[in-house]
């Protein structure tokens, strides 16, 4: 598949491709199916997995969700202001040490 794009010479960009482009966007937006989809253009392929499917789909449902779980807030400053809110340390040391290992394997440590 080629792409031109032109602009270079102070003239506004365009992309101009062969289609393909907007059938792998359906595809990457969960509009594809099967195990394995592949959009074939040009002698080129696009393959979006179960996976990468998966995943889309998470972060879209995420992007969905509210920011702050407001009914928690309440609770816990509710518990704040009774006086009857607790810090358990060994709890919040061994979360910590959980984020140093996550963060060492993905920086290879």
């Amino acid at each position: 598949m080629s792409s031109k794009i032109n602009g270079l010479n102070g003239t506004s960009p365009a992309v101009e491709t062969g289609g393909g482009a907007r059938r792998a966007a359906e595809m990457a937006t969960g509009q594809a199916s099967g195990s394995a989809a592949a959009v074939q253009s040009g002698g080129s392929n696009v393959h979006i997995t179960d996976s990468a499917s998966f995943l889309s789909g998470l972060a879209q449902h995420l992007n969905s969700l509210p920011a702050v779980n407001a009914g928690r807030v309440a609770q816990l400053q509710s518990a704040i202001d009774s006086g009857t809110y607790t810090i358990q340390s060994h709890v919040v040391a061994g979360q910590l040490m959980q984020s140093e290992q996550a963060l060492a394997q993905i920086h290879g440590g």
